[in-house]
């Protein structure tokens, strides 16, 4: 995580640290909605969510999948079960804002 986006974060989400992981993905645009209806199976979407968090989650998973060696395999295993590209992508930013909110709330306690 670099410098510009841990700021974003740290000052467009005050409550990272607070919430829990659905909430927090809910809040930066990353968690899936699903579109059901009846005995439709919709596709899952994500919307919503705070524009400038998304950007910088973006930017952070896209550095993340080149050169983290935790996030890599993880994006490999995605795109070898035929996931698009930008669905494992996504995945990768809601496993960093998880990931970033459990380290905070173990600074808040």
């Amino acid at each position: 995580m670099g410098k510009k986006v841990a700021f974003i974060l740290l000052g467009l989400l005050p409550e990272l640290g607070y919430l829990n992981r659905r909430e927090i993905a809910a809040l930066c645009g990353v968690a899936p909605f699903a579109k059901d209806s009846g005995i439709i199976n919709g596709y899952r979407r994500t919307q919503n969510g705070r524009i400038e968090v998304k950007k910088a989650l973006f930017i952070a998973a896209l550095a993340a999948v080149k050169f983290d060696s935790k996030y890599k395999p993880v994006y490999e295993s995605l795109l070898e079960r035929a996931k698009p590209k930008m669905v494992a992508i996504t995945a990768i930013m809601r496993k960093l804002i998880i990931y970033l909110n459990v380290k905070s709330k173990t600074l808040c306690e």
